[in-house]
């Protein structure tokens, strides 16, 4: 099995990285496709890739065409991608709006799988949602999963709305998190602390709050119930997010992502 990824950016290459470890490939089986004359001299430094510039050499011979580009450039890849496929590949798709059918249009393929991945993929803690063509069989759909699983974990979807759902979810869920790190850690530097221990802090309290979380069956709720005593410093904290109503606005947030995603798709 050969596997494809076009576009050597940051999915791109994590992906790449992730699946050059999977027991599914060998070494030298996964081709890597990027227009950047710098990223390719990056690329052929890595002796577990092929690098190429050029589709012809590359595409026709793929069984899994993994697609790691912005949505913006998808029709013009797309277009380039049609006359070199043949119907037994299958397309991975992790770019964000863009829709199975519209994919399957611009390629002429049928086996398409919509996949939306999240930047902690690079440290393989990503989260990587997806939803496939019914072309797609079971076998191919697990061979799927389990590269998907490289770079973390996976969950199988419905369909192509909770794709969109994820994307707001997941997908830009990290920057979320990021923003939330930033005003605590601006907080700290007012209060006094040095950049460094504000750092600490923060990023402590961050990965301490989430393993709680991971190795309990608590919800959110309950761990706040639990840290916030009446009258106490945790209490008028929460109190003051809900007076500001932070609940809503995350929430308003996280929607402001889904709806762009299906933009996205709709221009496409």
């Amino acid at each position: 099995m050969k596997v494809l990824v076009i576009g050597a950016g940051n999915m791109g290459l994590t992906y790449a990285e992730g699946m050059s470890k999977s027991k599914l490939l060998k070494k030298r089986n996964i081709m890597v496709l990027d227009t950047s004359k710098e990223k390719l001299e990056e690329l052929d430094k890595i002796d577990h890739f092929d690098a190429f510039d050029d589709l012809k050499k590359c595409a026709p011979t793929a069984d899994i065409i993994f697609v790691a580009v912005k949505p913006y450039h998808a029709e013009s890849v797309f277009k380039a991608i049609k006359p070199l496929v043949n119907s037994q590949q299958i397309i991975v798709s992790i770019m964000a709006g863009v829709t199975i059918g519209s994919i399957q249009e611009m390629t002429g393929l049928e086996k398409v799988v919509r996949a939306m991945p999240n930047l902690p993929a690079q440290i393989g803690l990503g989260l990587t949602s997806y939803v496939v063509s019914s072309q797609v069989s079971n076998i191919e759909m697990l061979t799927i999963e389990s590269l998907l699983n490289t770079t973390g974990k996976s969950i199988k979807v419905s369909n192509e709305k909770l794709i969109d759902a994820s994307t707001g979810i997941s997908g830009s869920g990290p920057a979320y998190v990021f923003y939330f790190m930033q005003s605590m850690m601006e907080a700290a530097l007012q209060m006094g602390f040095s950049k460094s221990d504000s750092t600490t802090l923060v990023a402590q309290t961050f990965a301490g709050a989430v393993e709680l979380f991971n190795q309990s069956n608590i919800s959110p709720n309950s761990w706040m119930e639990k840290v916030a005593s009446k009258g106490g410093t945790t209490r008028a904290a929460l109190d003051s997010m809900e007076d500001n109503n932070v609940n809503i606005l995350i929430k308003d947030a996280a929607y402001a992502a889904f709806n762009r995603a299906i933009e996205l798709g709709e221009e496409h």
